[in-house]
């Protein structure tokens, strides 16, 4: 009985990287480039364009549609294709609508949109390479697919302290792995004791992993997230926009007549109905008056980190944030101060 033999999948030869991280982005096109290119010199292949100079549309279109010479493949790169006008994206469009077999275009995200006539060429007829992270368990898998293909290998104890020194700056990963793989060798087996010297500063933290330390009345994680945000130079005027945001959002759905995450993004204006959710709920947890306390204590702060008193930024933000972090602890809204030892009125301090 003989058998039927699938057709051979034609090789991919547009590619577009994006992503929401330039550095990030820019380790993915290395990387794919260094596929394309295999074992053969690059400077024989490698046509580079875009990056720190005006794109010549026509040259790149030109380079796209001539076989190459000497060598049996020519990869095309252009940075920065955010910068292709409207124009030049429809002419580079037509030209890769039908691709040489033996020519590889690769467009790198950056320096503005990429027109969607563009992208949707590269769809149809080529690949689209997503360089984010992502979040939550996106960013977990994402972040076991870099280590699978690591040049070393870490234990689990060395995963965790990695993902939890590397916070938010995930560009960082390729070239810590790579001064891992120099001083232990390739294959090697790192703990955590070996990583530790290679680690460096802390990075920074996303920004909801001050404000979720804060919801669960974790003081001390909240001012760990809080100090990792000002290293990385997050402005303290930014943090505590970011503050802001978290509990007016909560204020704005006090006493609406919202049950569904949707219904609560559609009244703050929100894209994210998880964000929205959570933020209704929390809300409801804390009630209308610890609400209300809170966007009183980051009003204040706010004026302080502009000037109104000579206290450091840094410690103002501390005394914010220790605060808010206790008055989530709460169990009912007159069981805490509002302000440091200030006891409200109407409320009997307890001798």
């Amino acid at each position: 009985m003989t058998g039927t033999r699938s057709p051979r999948r034609a090789p991919v030869l547009v590619h577009l990287v994006r992503g929401d991280d330039a550095a990030l982005v820019a380790q993915a096109a290395r990387a794919l480039v260094e596929r394309l290119v295999g074992d053969v010199d690059p400077s024989l292949v490698v046509e580079d364009r875009g990056a720190g100079e005006e794109i010549d549309v026509a040259a790149i279109v030109d380079a796209c549609t001539t076989p190459p010479f000497l060598v049996d493949r020519r990869v095309v790169v252009v940075r920065d294709a955010g910068r292709l006008g409207a124009q030049d994206a429809a002419r580079l469009a037509e030209a890769i609508a039908n691709p040489l077999p033996s020519v590889h275009l690769v467009l790198v995200a950056g320096g503005g949109t990429i027109p969607a006539s563009l992208v949707k060429v590269v769809t149809a007829v080529g690949e689209l390479v997503d360089a984010s992270a992502g979040r939550g368990r996106q960013r977990g898998r994402w972040m076991a697919e870099q280590l699978r293909h690591a040049p070393v290998k870490l234990d689990a104890p060395a995963v965790r302290r990695l993902e939890e020194h590397l916070g938010d700056d995930l560009s960082r990963l390729e070239g810590l792995l790579e001064s891992l793989a120099a001083a232990y060798g390739a294959g090697a087996v790192v703990n955590v004791a070996s990583l530790e010297p290679f680690l460096g500063e802390a990075g920074a933290v996303p920004p909801w992993e001050l404000t979720d330390a804060i919801d669960a009345g974790d003081v001390p994680g909240a001012l760990r997230a809080l100090h990792r945000l000002l290293a990385a130079g997050r402005a303290a005027p930014v943090v505590v926009a970011t503050v802001h945001t978290h509990f007016s959002n909560m204020l704005r759905l006090d006493g609406a007549d919202v049950v569904s995450g949707d219904d609560a993004a559609a009244l703050l204006g929100a894209r994210s109905p998880f964000v929205a959710k959570k933020a209704l709920d929390r809300g409801r947890q804390l009630g209308s008056e610890r609400v209300g306390q809170a966007v009183t204590l980051v009003a204040d702060a706010d004026l302080d980190v502009k000037g109104r008193t000579a206290l450091p930024p840094e410690l103002v933000l501390e005394v914010l944030v220790a605060r808010l972090a206790r008055l989530a602890r709460t169990r009912s809204a007159g069981s805490q101060p509002a302000r440091g030892g200030v006891v409200p009125r109407g409320t009997r301090a307890r001798r």
